[in-house]
């Protein structure tokens, strides 16, 4: 299975926007049911299955503003690696590196996010 390079920065993007603009269950959503999530990689766990996951992104929810930017995306087969900003209540922003493994039906089933205290900016 691949998808085209276009396709797979739309399911990025999607991704972005609802991490930016939805709730934990939204972003969830997005993920196959036994998807896995490593955020960061080698420094906590690896949340397993969609429950989870929300569970993960339910930190993320509450008054502050969250925005995204897509800065640099690579993609092959069905697969896509991709650096991105995303600030959260104009206190900080952070640049991980994600990549992300998709289904035939675009949901996402590997999640690895790399970054560390140095990729970090306040703001």
């Amino acid at each position: 299975m691949s998808f085209e390079p276009d396709v797979l920065q739309g399911f990025v993007q999607r991704y972005l926007d609802t991490v930016a603009n939805g709730k934990a269950e939204d972003v969830a959503a997005l993920y196959a049911e036994d998807a896995t999530l490593e955020d960061p990689v080698g420094c906590g766990e690896v949340h397993i299955g969609r429950q989870a996951i929300a569970g993960f992104y339910k930190g993320m929810e509450g008054d502050h503003d969250i925005t995204t930017e897509l800065l640099t995306f690579r993609a092959g087969g069905h697969e896509a690696a991709f650096t991105f900003a995303i600030t959260v209540g104009g206190a900080m922003r952070i640049e991980p590196i994600e990549v992300m493994v998709f289904d035939g039906d675009g949901k996402i089933t590997s999640m690895k996010a790399y970054w560390s205290q140095e990729n970090i900016t306040p703001l």
